[in-house]
């Protein structure tokens, strides 16, 4: 996964689940997100549990500076949720880089399908990267609750 940041020489990514500062990232999403504002720890901690986590660290420090999480079936489908980048590293390319490594290392499953859903700030940095809407939106419902 390292290919994707040896363009930002001060920082790497990694998946490793011993890694992932769950506190930091708790205090990323829920301050810092629209979407994860007020977001329980107890609901953020399963959140980890339970979804392919990937994180962005400072090699000088070994600071997590971003986040992502992939909920996927390994096979098929995988849902890119919750990526954060700390304000006080965005501007760097860390976001891009980050997802680039997600895209690599779930490259070997052959998923089908990877969505997301951008914030509208965001949007453009994904469409540099070959995101688009999706096929067939008119077949796209949700179902919301609470």
């Amino acid at each position: 996964m390292d290919s994707a940041f040896s363009r930002l020489a001060d920082y790497e990514i990694s998946a490793d689940p011993d890694r992932l500062d769950a506190e930091r990232i708790h205090l990323l999403v829920s301050e810092h997100t629209a979407w994860g504002a007020g977001r329980e720890r107890a609901t953020q901690d399963a959140i980890l549990r339970n979804s392919r986590n990937y994180g962005a660290y400072e090699r000088s420090t070994g600071l997590q500076v971003a986040y992502c999480r992939v909920v996927t079936d390994q096979v098929t489908f995988g849902w890119l949720a919750d990526v954060i980048v700390d304000p006080a590293h965005r501007g760097r390319g860390i976001g891009r880089a980050l997802i680039d490594g997600v895209l690599e290392d779930l490259a070997p499953l052959n998923l089908r399908r990877i969505v997301l859903k951008a914030s509208e700030e965001a949007r453009p940095m994904y469409e540099r990267a070959g995101w688009t809407g999706p096929q067939d939106p008119e077949l796209w419902m949700e179902r919301r609750q609470g």
